[in-house]
């Protein structure tokens, strides 16, 4: 081997060296980003199931209770509290209860929160006609 083929390994092997501590951390922070992604978005996909579930139990009750008008949507409000959720609106039409109901997720490693919702819809599988006065 001649010297300048020395000399440049050599020169190479310095500059080179701890690279590879630096490739390391910087995988280490993607997998770490990516891994704080997939809780987070778990985190999310859960709280809306939770959302969607009391929604459709809240609009159930609420129709079940359809008759008596607004007492229908207190039903729904304590059906909705116990899954410690929120009813945001509540409508009973045709003797079919539409409710709305949100929930609050806080995010990690303070990002803040943000708020989920779902919409559910239960009543009769028939619609009922109201013949009206005099039929």
């Amino acid at each position: 081997m001649r010297w300048g083929e020395r000399w440049w390994r050599e020169r190479w092997w310095r500059e080179e060296r701890g690279s590879g501590t630096v490739w390391v951390l910087a995988f280490v922070g993607v997998i770490w980003t990516a891994g704080l992604a997939a809780v987070v978005l778990g985190g999310l996909r859960v709280a809306r199931m939770r959302v969607e579930a009391a929604a459709d139990l809240a609009a159930l009750a609420a129709a079940g209770r359809a008759a008596e008008g607004q007492v229908a949507c207190r039903r729904a409000r304590d059906v909705v509290a116990a899954s410690r959720v929120w009813l945001a609106d509540c409508r009973i039409r045709d003797g079919t209860a539409e409710v709305t109901v949100t929930a609050r997720v806080h995010l990690p490693l303070g990002l803040g929160e943000t708020r989920v919702w779902a919409k559910s819809r239960a009543g009769p599988s028939t619609p009922i006609l109201d013949p009206g006065p005099g039929d």
